[in-house]
């Protein structure tokens, strides 16, 4: 992206959330506040829902609303943990501390302090799935001790993990996938603002490639309008099938790095039998790709040897032998 990116500088406010039960929800706890648990699939937009309720509630946002992704603690390790700059204070002399009280200590903290701006600040714990349950208990003692002055929302794709104690504390915010005509009226607002060409084809074609993922949704416009200077459906298909195929073509590329040979063919099988690609079109799509995950010597020596399999695209006829050979020698050319 050449430019702030679409899904911040448009960041929806309460009204602008595309779902109308997840507005009425918010609106209830702007009203009365109350801890949340949101929960829907990736891409809904539970973390956009909190965002916006938290600029509404919150004077000084920035100081009172606390985000904490509980990923960045339990699939990192210690020496990631402390040296993260978010928790860096949080944590300094305190590196004796197992993993497992570290989000629990930098929680106990955040909640800990005088709101800056108002009666109460909002601490968000996104991608709640992760919290294994001796956490979840710490949580809810935490959740008992400050609740005067805190208010927690848990968002989570997969509410069955949290345990009772805590969902009884909060009030439920289901947010469920937005429908396609939701994403299209997400889509026109952002490029009405934004002064882009567009056409309504356009945009349902983005709608439709992103599958009720809000996100994915508005980075695919931005993509294609920064690409092609319009949003059609013409752009949209030769910008976004292009994005698609450099997805499965990186998966590609780690399989065979990984020595997952079986995956990795089988996911060329797949661009060259299911999607119709050339052998000429994926090379190029993997030297794209390849600009994105090697550098220096690692780069020159994929460079070289897509050289030598792109004279035998050419002279040869069996692309998929070809770009199995490829894919079988490039873990020795990657090695560090």
């Amino acid at each position: 992206m050449d430019g702030p990116l679409w899904t911040e500088t448009h960041a929806p406010a309460i009204d602008d959330l595309p779902q109308g039960t997840v507005r009425e929800r918010v609106e209830r706890a702007r009203e009365e506040p109350m801890n949340l648990f949101v929960h829907g699939p990736k891409g809904a937009g539970k973390t956009a829902a909190v965002r916006a309720l938290a600029a509404d509630v919150h004077e000084g946002a920035e100081n009172d609303f606390i985000e904490l992704n509980v990923a960045d603690f339990f699939d990192r390790s210690k020496t990631e943990i402390k040296n993260d700059p978010r928790f860096r204070s949080f944590l300094a002399g305190k590196s004796d501390l197992p993993k497992r009280e570290m989000i629990n200590y930098v929680l106990k903290e955040s909640a800990s302090y005088t709101p800056v701006g108002g009666n109460y600040k909002t601490i968000l714990l996104d991608n709640a799935e992760s919290m294994r349950e001796d956490f979840q208990q710490a949580l809810r003692r935490v959740m008992e001790q400050y609740y005067e002055a805190t208010q927690f929302v848990i968002a989570t794709r997969q509410p069955s993990t949290l345990i009772a104690p805590i969902r009884s504390r909060c009030f439920p915010v289901p947010v469920r996938a937005p429908t396609h005509e939701e994403l299209v009226a997400v889509l026109e607002r952002i490029v009405e603002a934004e002064g882009v060409d567009h056409d309504e084809e356009g945009l349902e074609y983005v709608a439709g490639y992103a599958d009720g993922d809000v996100r994915t949704a508005v980075l695919s416009a931005q993509t294609t309008a920064e690409a092609e200077g319009e949003i059609t459906m013409n752009a949209a298909y030769e910008v976004l099938g292009e994005v698609e195929a450099d997805d499965d073509v990186e998966a590609m590329l780690v399989a065979a790095e990984e020595g997952r040979f079986d995956d990795a063919r089988s996911t060329l099988d797949d661009l060259l039998v299911d999607e119709g690609y050339s052998g000429a079109e994926l090379m190029e799509a993997i030297l794209r790709t390849a600009r994105s995950r090697y550098t220096g010597r690692q780069l020159a020596r994929v460079h070289q040897l897509a050289g030598e399999i792109d004279f035998d695209l050419v002279e040869g006829t069996d692309d998929r032998l070809h770009l199995s050979h490829f894919l079988a020698s490039l873990p020795a050319e990657t090695r560090a």
